[in-house]
């Protein structure tokens, strides 16, 4: 399938089978997608910090209550 689509070459030696990766077509999709990540990695980024604002409230949240009598 890679070979198909350009994204790899093979070259026959001897009972083996040598493959090479094209990297040309692999810079035309990252250059397609650049377009997105340039308006997904802020987006992203934030969403990454939201789970570490979570455990931050809590402790603060938990350091202001008072402590709890377990029997």
């Amino acid at each position: 399938m890679l070979r198909e689509n350009g994204f790899a070459t093979v070259r026959p030696e001897g009972t083996r089978r040598l493959y090479a990766v094209n990297s040309e077509p692999l810079r035309d999709i990252d250059a397609w997608l650049d377009r997105f990540r340039r308006f997904w990695t802020p987006h992203l980024d934030a969403l990454a910090t939201e789970p570490a604002r979570g455990r931050r409230q809590r402790r603060l949240r938990d350091a202001d209550e008072p402590p709890r009598n377990t029997p």
